[in-house]
């Protein structure tokens, strides 16, 4: 792929703030002088690492049981091959054409794919990744069937028309050897026989070939003869053929769900016809026809009796049964069902010949979503236990977060609690699907993907080493009580898809705490415990988020209208302060019918019982306003370390104390812009000799109650009562402006009778209307006000409009004091401005290192006490101080179309970039590299982008993947060490790299499918079998099909197409400093094949000099004796 270059910024040069009234500019060079950038262009390249999940869309199978590799095909043209665990591949054709067949060249390091457009291709797995050798595009005919035998090169394709070519697939040339359908048929037939659906040879004489057609004609054709010993017909139409390993004996499977078995030497009717599914008529008449039998197979043990194994074939009357799998053994039918439809099955055997005795041993079953293997050697045919990733699906993944560099002991301990909900009953035995060889990479961090799904289950995976293995399940769905179908369900209005679909999700590593918000409009705190533990009563927090309408525009009104702005800040209502354990206590409605004050989901009441893993903490859930449904959570935010949770939405922020129970703050976003804005106005102050209206009192209660300075649930005192509390405590007693003068402007322009929200003065009527969402959440220790000399715990607000808010948090120090106080915030007012709606934020030291948010070591809550007393806290190590007049912090921001660098404490902006202009940025994240940190993008445009920091140079683009569906804007995610990922299909995960060192590494860290492996010795003919002739014939198909014997076909019939694996497109792909490399390799390949041809002319024309010796001596020896008159 193409890496996108700059030069480097000039050193002095400064980025110009997009505000027109920002602040003053930096010395210019001074950011330079002390943050050296480390990060070149060099250290980035993006490609492809490795695809897990389910298959999506699979329609054929194949499997090599000398390698034990299986591979699956699709309808979109992919290819994913299987090996031991942790062993997969994949690869895709190009043109996106569904596979309808694949073949193994067994043992060989080959594969055989057939697609539907026609075209049939040779892959090389003897590399780590796949490659294509040759292709051969048919024209004139369409492609319904191949079949290649055991160690042949020879391959045989069925068509549309009833022909039969052959294809060499050494050379991937066709033979000149063609089988016609009038040809295969009875000469009286006038009917056509229609497509070819089966190919077989006898497994004991290669020369007889087996034709199945569509109509229920089946044809014996003697390849030496080139004309047809026997013709089979039945009434319904084949679906597949099967052999018995002595060649005596083939079954077919019928339309009407019927199985026929044939003698080879009785042409005339079916020996046996059974209908296994069939309900058999007491007076001997035909049974009623059954669903088509799709495939059968017939292996036969030593020991035992044969195996007879069919999918489909069900009774008609069957509605609504699942799709099943039968397996006939002697006597006993066994029917499996199966949690989806079938799309192939193959049975395992102990041998690749199919002129021995098969022993099978298992069964791979595969499905439209799953993948099954049935162990036929144990009663009962359990299945064994897959070691695959392929549950991704099991639920449709709603988001998806990538978590490089963990801690190293979380995988272990996530294992631990996971390894107890195994399911129980599968085979004893090992994975059979068992080739191939892991890869030795170096890279050995612990990786850890965490995925939400639709029914509000959360998955967590282990990712290292370019594996994937599940290591725990989360169930949310449990919180809550079950809708039955009496009750009232979840409104259409609300939940357009499953209730308790994860929306998004908060993690922190090193003190387990998860944060998951739901489509439900609530929020689940859960903390980790190795202890299973009872909770009798769920503890819930029901916030009330109004939107702001026009009600704050009419606060010189009366105090009714001004109560209706202090609702949002919940502290009027009983669920603002304390926990409501019982969530129908609380559900009111109005006396006009409207929903009020009630959530979407009624958390169970009943006590539950939590295993050893994630445990909630609590449960936050916004309600019904006024007959309007609760927003969707827009973005959310957790830290271990202050113990707050942040959640935003359209209209506005909450922020909720998860160790006390409690709502500290409780905003809209119109309020959170009645705050002082440098960028289009200086603070006002309120006007002097006027007191404030009781509905100002009432507005400013009800912000200082949500900052946790003012109990507004003092007994039944009134809101007026309580402002006089308040006014007359001493330590209190001081002016509203002067104690909180963020809100002076507001209530300043509320007397006006407007109340006019704070917007960059660029912004038309149009964008003012618009609704203002929180669309990101961040917590630092970070310098938020110009003045501050020492980091702060800070909670930055970016919203859709492009404006960062920065809120101080006060948090008590001492762990003891930490659940008696309150954690008291206090607004900064607006830090910066972007175009776009903000995506991303982080924070910068003096040093240029990224400033990690506080958070809390991992303890056990449900440990003995002794073992809890720990540091149960890390802060950021030495954290920078700033000086007068001195910036020692550098904020990043990144919007959906531009990023910014702004120096703290001044918020200067001394580097800017626009993004994008035609596009925007879907996900964006300041990454960690091993190198140094970075920013990494992702456009809507398909562009993978990273910026240097903090010069914000441009060190990668590559036009990687164009946005197609809104599954990957959901999924796609960064994480550090060059690491990313998006949901590529609704079941599979692809994995990609932006480092160029993991690049490098790549190909030491893939796996292996092939494996030198030696091929099991062929069946031992026997002393009679051998001088009687009844065991296995060969045959010389070269003679046959060889260009001498048959010629060549004809051109117009296939086209030949080198493949980017063959001798022809390595050389195209060679180019470059890399390619001298390639192409000298490329030339000692073409030197020993050419030493090679010349080798075997040589060889030939030996053979031809000993035979015209032997002639010549031949001749010699007539005419020896002879006179010269007797010539």
């Amino acid at each position: 792929m193409k890496k996108f270059n700059i030069r480097k910024v000039f050193d002095g040069l400064t980025a110009v703030s997009s505000s027109s009234s920002s602040a003053s500019p930096q010395p210019s060079n001074r950011e330079n002088d002390i943050i050296q950038e480390t990060l070149q262009s060099e250290h980035f390249q993006l490609c492809k690492t490795v695809r897990h999940g389910f298959p999506y869309q699979p329609s054929a199978m194949a499997f090599d049981p000398v390698q034990k590799i299986l591979v699956i095909g699709t309808q979109s043209g992919a290819l994913r091959l299987f090996g031991r665990a942790g062993l997969e591949c994949y690869c895709q054709h190009e043109g996106n054409s569904a596979v309808i067949q694949l073949q193994f060249l067994i043992n060989e390091g080959a594969l055989v794919s057939a697609l539907s457009d026609d075209s049939i291709h040779l892959w090389n797995l003897r590399q780590k990744i796949p490659a294509i050798l040759h292709s051969l595009k048919f024209n004139r005919e369409r492609i319904t069937f191949c079949h290649l035998p055991f160690q042949s090169k020879w391959l045989y394709i069925g068509t549309e028309r009833g022909n039969i070519h052959i294809v060499n697939v050494e050379s991937f040339t066709l033979s000149g050897y063609v089988i016609m359908w009038n040809k295969a048929i009875e000469l009286s037939s006038k009917n056509h026989p229609g497509p070819v659906v089966h190919i077989s040879d006898n497994p004991m004489d290669e020369g007889k070939l087996l034709i199945g057609f569509e109509c229920g004609i089946v044809v014996l054709w003697d390849l030496r003869s080139k004309k047809a010993d026997y013709r089979y017909s039945y009434d319904e139409a084949i679906h597949s053929v099967a052999w018995h390993h002595e060649g005596k004996q083939f079954v077919c499977s019928h339309s009407d769900g019927t199985l026929t078995t044939w003698n080879v030497r009785s042409p005339a009717k079916p020996a046996q016809i059974i209908t296994p599914h069939g309900k058999q008529p007491r007076d001997g008449r035909k049974p009623d026809p059954c669903k088509p039998i799709l495939k059968v197979e017939y292996k036969t043990a030593k020991a035992g009796e044969p195996f007879m194994v069919l999918s489909g074939g069900l009774s008609y009357d069957t509605v609504g049964r699942r799709a099943c799998l039968t397996v006939m053994h002697g006597k006993s039918t066994a029917v499996l069902e199966m949690d989806y439809p079938i799309v192939d099955f193959l049975t395992l055997c102990e041998t690749p010949y199919p002129n021995d005795y098969q022993e099978p041993y298992a069964v791979v079953v595969l499905l439209e979503k799953d993948l099954v293997v049935v162990d036929l050697a144990q009663t009962g045919y359990p299945s064994f236990e897959n070691p695959y990733p392929l549950s991704i699906h099991e639920s449709p993944v709603t988001c998806c977060e990538y978590f490089a560099d963990c801690p190293a002991e979380l995988i272990p301990a996530l294992y631990s609690v996971g390894s107890r909900q195994k399911r129980q009953g599968y085979s004893k035995k090992e994975w059979p699907i068992s080739g191939g060889n892991w890869g030795q990479g170096a890279q050995s961090y612990p990786e850890i993907i965490i995925t939400g799904h639709a029914d509000g289950s959360v998955k967590f995976w282990d990712a290292s080493a370019l594996m994937l293995q599940v290591l725990y399940k989360l169930k949310t769905a449990k919180v809550f009580e079950k809708v039955t179908a009496k009750e009232e369900k979840p409104s259409p209005d609300v939940v357009d898809e499953d209730p308790f679909a994860i929306h998004s999700l908060s993690w922190c590593p090193e003190s387990r705490v998860l944060c998951l918000a739901a489509v439900s409009a609530h929020v689940i705190v859960y903390r980790f415990s190795k202890h299973e533990v009872t909770t009798e009563t769920v503890q819930l927090l029901e916030v009330r988020m109004q939107c702001e309408l026009n009600d704050v525009d009419s606060l010189e009104g009366g105090g009714e209208q001004a109560s209706a702005v202090s609702t949002p800040g919940a502290s009027s209502s009983p669920q603002g302060s304390t926990p409501q354990p019982h969530p129908s206590s609380s559900s009111t409605s109005s006396s006009e019918g409207l929903r009020d004050n009630v959530p979407c989901l009624k958390v169970r009441s009943s006590p539950l019982k939590q295993s050893p893993g994630y445990q909630v903490e609590l449960v936050i859930q916004l309600l019904w306003v006024s007959g309007e449904p609760p927003q969707q959570i827009s973005s959310l935010a957790v830290n271990s370390a202050y113990g707050l949770v942040v959640l935003g939405n359209g209209n506005g922020v909450a922020v909720v104390d998860y160790l006390q129970k409690t709502l500290l703050l409780n905003v809209t976003t119109a309020e959170m812009h009645g705050l002082p804005d440098p960028h289009q106005r200086q603070p006002r102050s309120p006007r002097k000799g006027r007191h404030p209206s009781g509905g100002e009192i009432n507005f400013f209660i009800t912000c200082l109650s949500s900052v946790g300075l003012c109990d507004g649930n003092d007994g039944g005192a009134t809101s007026e009562d309580r402002c006089n509390i308040f006014v007359l405590k001493p330590l209190l007693s001081l002016s509203l402006s002067s104690f909180c003068p963020l809100w002076a402007p507001a209530l300043a322009d509320a007397r006006d009778g407007s109340f006019i929200h704070s917007r960059s003065s660029s912004m038309g009527s149009i964008d003012r209307e618009a609704r203002e969402v929180i669309s990101s959440l961040h917590f630092f220790e970070t310098l938020s006000r110009k003045n501050e000399l020492v980091p702060v715990p800070s909670l930055w607000l970016g919203t859709s409009l492009g404006t960062v808010l920065a809120i101080s948090l006060l948090v008590p120090s001492a762990s003891e004091l930490r659940l008696q106080q309150a954690v008291a915030v206090s607004f900064c007012g607006s830090v910066v401005r972007l175009k776009g709606g903000i995506l991303r934020m982080a924070v910068m030291d003096s040093t240029g290192s990224l400033v990690p948010p506080a958070c809390e070591s991992w303890y056990d809550p449900n440990a003995p006490e002794e073992e809890r007393e720990r540091t149960r806290s890390r802060r950021p190590t030495s954290p920078s101080s700033s000086q007068e007049n001195q910036d020692c912090q550098y904020a990043v921001v990144c919007s959906e179309k531009q990023a910014k660098v702004v120096a703290l404490p001044s918020q200067n902006c001394i580097y800017d970039h626009n993004i994008t202009e035609t596009s925007f940025v879907l996900r964006a994240d300041v990454v960690i590299m091993s190198a140094g940190i970075c920013v990494a993008c992702f456009c809507a445009n398909g562009h993978i982008m990273t910026l240097s920091l903090p010069s914000l140079r441009p060190l990668l683009d590559v036009n990687y993947l164009p946005l197609t569906d809104m599954r990957i804007a959901r999924t796609f995610c960064f994480s550090n060490l060059g690491q990313a990922l998006y949901l590529t299909s609704p079941m599979e995960i692809q994995r990609l790299t932006y480092s160029q060192e993991t690049c490098d590494n790549l190909q030491e860290m893939l796996g292996e499918l092939f494996t030198p492996v030696e091929t099991p010795e062929a069946p031992n003919r026997g002393f009679f079998k051998g001088l009687f002739g009844g065991g296995a014939q060969s045959l010389d198909r070269e003679d046959l099909f060889g260009e001498l014997a048959a010629g060549r076909a004809s051109r117009s019939l296939a086209q030949h197409i080198p493949g980017p694996g063959s001798m022809e497109g390595m050389k195209g792909a060679a180019s470059g400093v890399v390619g001298e490399l390639a192409r000298a390799r490329i030339a000692l390949d073409e030197r020993g094949q050419k030493l090679g041809e010349l080798e075997e002319r040589t060889a030939a024309m030996m053979a031809s000099a000993d035979a015209f010796s032997r002639h010549a001596h031949d001749v010699m020896l007539k005419y020896k004796d002879k006179k010269w008159y007797q010539l």
